[in-house]
């Protein structure tokens, strides 16, 4: 369902209470759901009740810390792209509503990077910051992942680092962000956070912040020189978590990686680092022909690479067998309390050695349930949670 279009404050009559930005039928199924898996909540209508009469004076109404907490939590049960839902209530829900402040927003993400990390036993957390409101926007996140690498544009075309993020590079670089001296492939980039009525901000996340794994392999002891890397917390930052008809634009959230995600696609897709071609030289593989299955060796030990490496270094992290297991697991536990489990089978099966998990062999439910997370409006296309 889409909110009601507010309307600007210069064209109510003085006095006038603001046009809602709640769907009234979204917020009551919402509260109705609620109380259905909570009965302990009290009177439904009573609440019920509460909620209608703060929307007529408002324009909007405010949940209750249980209400956001079990809404944040459904959200991820819903969220038909993600693999790795069989966790859904252990998401730790950080409510920090009351933030709106740039500046505040980026500071709180720092924490929230430092609290999921958690030494490498990633824990799923998810911090919610102010919503939008009538008339009082709330705060955005423009990096679509709260760490992410720089992509520096070379003058022949050319990118050093991750092509996703040439965009955003050149977006910090305009607001005064200075490169390393020294420019690399795994240049993490600032913090933007920005709101309709303040000046946006944008803060360096410190080392302590962003957890790292450096890349070796178990057998291959040329490929810890590559200097490859990645960071251990997937927190997406730039999608809008939608509960009862409540949008807030800002509440990152994470799980943890599945290794595949690394291995199979960050590293080797042609629209982000393009790693196989110059690994298969370095492998001494025939590239000569797609027929010799050069680009699937490579991508095998690739991704063994991702998963050595995050085991060595204590940071969890799932395999793409696994996961595909515990997804059913999931779906045969939701289904048995009478639960449909809405799955998007393009990102459902993994992007490697698909017909070999279990998730590729049946169909998934199509429906768009909520709550749920949706596309913010900054740059960037969202990724999901794992």
């Amino acid at each position: 369902m889409t909110s009601v279009p507010l309307c600007p404050a210069e064209a109510r009559p003085l006095g006038a209470p603001p046009a809602p930005s709640v769907d009234l039928a979204e917020a009551e199924d919402f509260v109705r759901l609620h109380h259905s898996e909570h009965p302990e909540a009290g009177s439904v209508d009573a609440r019920l009740a509460e909620v209608h009469a703060e929307v007529a004076a408002t324009g909007t109404y405010r949940h209750t810390h249980e209400e956001l907490v079990f809404g944040a939590r459904v959200a991820w049960r819903n969220s038909a792209r993600c693999i790795g839902r069989l966790y859904w209530r252990s998401l730790k829900v950080r409510d920090l509503r009351d933030l709106r402040d740039p500046k505040a927003v980026a500071d709180e993400c720092v924490e929230h990077l430092k609290l999921a990390g958690n030494g490498g036993r990633i824990r799923p957390v998810l911090t919610v910051f102010a919503p939008d409101e009538p008339d009082r926007p709330g705060p955005r996140v423009h990096n679509e992942q709260l760490i992410r690498y720089a992509g520096y544009l070379g003058a022949d075309g050319g990118v050093l680092g991750d092509r996703r993020n040439v965009g955003l590079t050149a977006e910090a670089v305009a607001m005064g962000w200075k490169p390393p001296s020294h420019r690399g492939p795994f240049d993490v980039l600032p913090l933007i956070v920005s709101r309709e009525d303040a000046e946006p901000h944008l803060l360096e996340l410190p080392p302590e912040a962003v957890l790292e794994v450096p890349m070796k392999h178990p057998e291959l002891p040329w490929f810890r020189a590559l200097g490859l890397r990645w960071h251990a917390v997937p927190a997406i930052s730039n999608m809008r978590l939608r509960i009862g008809g409540v949008d807030y634009p800002a509440s990152p959230f994470n799980g943890w990686y599945m290794g595949t995600e690394i291995g199979a696609r960050n590293y080797a897709d042609k629209d982000r680092y393009d790693l196989l071609p110059y690994l298969a030289k370095r492998m001494g593989l025939d590239t000569s022909s797609v027929r010799t299955l050069w680009q699937d060796r490579v991508l095998v030990e690739l991704n063994r690479a991702v998963l050595h490496s995050f085991e060595e270094a204590g940071v969890t992290i799932a395999d793409h067998h696994t996961e595909s297991d515990r997804f059913l697991t999931h779906v045969a536990k939701e289904e048995a309390v009478g639960r449909q489990v809405p799955a998007d089978w393009t990102w459902i099966v993994p992007p490697m050695s698909s017909g070999l998990t279990s998730v590729f062999h049946r169909y998934y439910s199509k429906d768009e349930l909520l709550p749920n997370f949706f596309p913010g409006d900054t740059t960037g296309v969202c990724p999901v949670i794992h």
